[in-house]
């Protein structure tokens, strides 16, 4: 297999600029990196380095405003919003820092909620749903709703949702940044077991510490490539 055919996602040149109080911002000035199926990366930068208009972009939330954006053979800047819709509900798995789970649902339906928006429901998405629920270490808490859960547990269940259309890679934005020291190396723990397994994923994170669990960290300052090292 050639390192072509390896590729999850490509950025070419890109950039992004918005126009901010009469003045044009350029938050992105021509951010170029390759992601190969099976990397763990942390993308990582201060405040104002243009990690968040990345991730805006990665998660088809935003199109670039020049350069390209390769993901599964679309260039993204090309696409109208359904077509948007749909990569972000087939292919991009998403993790945040606030869970973002339905509270009057219980963890199994949680888990479900991207399936639901794709018609698809029945005995063959519950038994989908409660496998990931046992793979991130759930099987026991099915019924409860995320009121009755550890911040810890709510992030599982948010891992397992993004697991759920078996996207290309997953999309983690400060997963761990509500969570305490413990906790973190648990979900840290998670997320690497998934990348073993073939998972691609992406962290954006401002913490060294959550990084150094990667495999490979790409470093903006100022909408510009840093840095690109492997740990």
């Amino acid at each position: 297999m050639s390192v072509e055919d390896q590729i999850a996602f490509r950025v070419e040149d890109l950039c992004r600029s918005y126009f901010l109080k009469g003045e044009t911002v350029h938050a992105l000035k021509g951010v170029s990196f390759d992601v190969l199926a099976g990397e763990y990366i942390a993308i990582m930068g201060p405040s104002g380095s243009g990690k968040s208009t990345l991730l805006n972009v990665l998660g088809c939330l935003d199109r670039p405003t020049s350069g390209r954006y390769i993901l599964a053979g679309d260039d993204v800047a090309t696409l109208n919003d359904y077509q948007l819709s749909r990569i972000r509900g087939q292919r991009i798995g998403f993790v945040f820092q606030s869970y973002n789970l339905l509270q009057q649902l219980n963890v199994l339906e949680n888990i479900k909620v991207p399936l639901q928006y794709q018609g698809l429901v029945g005995s063959e998405a519950d038994v989908l749903c409660q496998h990931l629920a046992e793979r991130v270490g759930l099987g026991n808490r099915l019924y409860h709703r995320p009121t009755e859960l550890s911040g810890g547990q709510q992030q599982r269940v948010a891992i397992a949702r993004s697991l759920v259309n078996d996207p290309y890679f997953i999309l983690a934005d400060e997963a761990t940044g509500n969570l305490d020291s413990k906790t973190t190396d648990e979900v840290l723990d998670l997320f690497e077991t998934l990348n073993n397994d073939g998972k691609t994923i992406i962290m954006i994170t401002h913490e060294d510490e959550v990084a150094a669990r990667s495999k490979r960290v790409i470093r903006l300052r100022d909408g510009l490539i840093e840095s690109d090292t492997r740990n």
